[in-house]
């Protein structure tokens, strides 16, 4: 599943760093708040934690450190599956990882940039590695149940 999951790693990696790139030289150069809708902005900001700012104090080396392991993890993981599904959700994750690993290495910090909000209550700012990250942990719960759905009904 490697042909199915390699280039869906590249995708991921380069749309993330496609849109940093755009959004760093030419949406937020100043940076500034565009708002986009009701409910959207465009902000510009960066996490030197993981998911929601969560150790934040951390050196960086451990991080990437951290992260270089999953990635290897999830690879040999893309390489063993013999399904589709589960070889495009790890595409996903490991290319998003990728991506937030490169912007840590480049400037010791995750570029983040999307903005949505209720009111004045505003979820933490994310990018399109995160989006990847997300989309591909849900498609692996949907194989998963999909999966045990296929098992019962083989031993119905």
């Amino acid at each position: 599943m490697l042909r199915l999951g390699l280039p869906i790693v590249l995708g991921g990696f380069l749309l993330d760093q496609a849109t940093k790139w755009l959004v760093l030289n030419h949406v937020m150069n100043p940076p500034q708040v565009i708002p986009v809708t009701d409910f959207f902005n465009l902000v510009l900001g960066f996490n030197t934690g993981v998911s929601f700012g969560l150790f934040g104090e951390a050196p960086a080396w451990i991080l990437m450190a951290f992260t270089l392991a999953i990635v290897a993890g999830l690879l040999g993981w893309i390489k063993r599956t013999d399904n589709r599904l589960t070889a495009a959700a790890l595409g996903l994750i490991v290319g998003g990882a990728l991506g937030n690993l490169l912007d840590r290495l480049r400037q010791g910090a995750v570029t983040d940039f999307l903005d949505f909000y209720i009111g004045s209550y505003h979820w933490p700012a994310f990018n399109l590695a995160d989006v990847a990250i997300v989309c591909g942990a849900g498609l692996l719960l949907i194989e998963s149940v999909l999966a045990r759905d296929d098992t019962k009904a083989r031993s119905a």
